[in-house]
Formats: structure tokens, sequence, C-alpha cells
């Protein structure tokens, strides 16, 4: 499975509108070791790999490396609820959190 980025994840919770608790709930992971990993802490490939497992799950998926950059999108947008709902990127923080 390839590698996931904090900015991946971001972007992530992002489309599916989760705030970083639901993703932690979803990864079975605390909030905390989210939000370290979303700073740009290092983490252990479990912990990583539950991320990207549980994200992959709610419809998500990883866009390799190819030349434009690494990505996501989701797989039906459709099934996955309101995406005008959703968090921006770049408006993530930990205040905006559930």
């Amino acid at each position: 499975m390839p590698e996931l980025t904090p900015a991946q994840c971001r972007a992530a919770r992002a489309l599916l509108g989760w705030p970083a608790q639901k993703l932690a709930e979803k990864a079975r992971l605390e909030p905390s070791t989210i939000a370290e990993f979303e700073s740009g802490l290092p983490h252990a490939g479990a912990m990583i790999h539950a991320l990207r497992s549980a994200l992959e799950r709610a419809g998500v998926e990883f866009i390799p490396e190819n030349g434009g950059g690494a990505g996501v999108r989701l797989r039906n947008a459709g099934a996955m609820g309101d995406p005008a709902a959703a968090i921006k990127v770049e408006d993530l923080t930990s205040e905006n959190d559930e």
C-alpha cells in the first residue's frame, strides 16, 4: 500500500467533511494522533495504514504521484453525501473539529 502524506490526509477529511475526531473513531486511533500526523510528525506504518484504510472504506481514492503530484478524490461523490458541506482543505484546523 502506498504511503499517505499529511496533506492527503487533510484533503481526504475535507472531501468527506470529517473532523479529526470522526477519522480517529473510524481508524480506531486517538484524535491527538491524527493532529500529530497531519502536522508532519513521523508515525509508524501501522498507524498510517489504519488511517488510509479508514479513508478508503469511506470512499476516498488516493491518486499516486504521476508527474502532477499525489492527490485524493472520492470514488462516488453522489454516495458520499453533500460535497458542498465539506470543509475546504485550507480551512482545516483543530478548531473546526467537531
